[in-house]
């Protein structure tokens, strides 16, 4: 499961934070980051679902 949510983080940055933590605080930095550069979204993405 965790290799189909890093795949969705490497597209969708937001979608993959959200399918692994839900709307929190690491959702709504993705978005901001996403919106600030893709590559740091999907960096912070990979980086919440490897953490857990």
């Amino acid at each position: 499961m965790d290799l189909l949510r890093i795949l969705v983080a490497i597209l969708l940055p937001p979608l993959g934070v959200f399918l692994q933590v839900g709307i929190g605080k690491h959702f709504w930095i993705n978005i901001l980051l996403t919106l600030l550069g893709y590559i740091p979204g999907i960096v912070h993405a990979v980086w919440v679902i490897a953490k857990k």
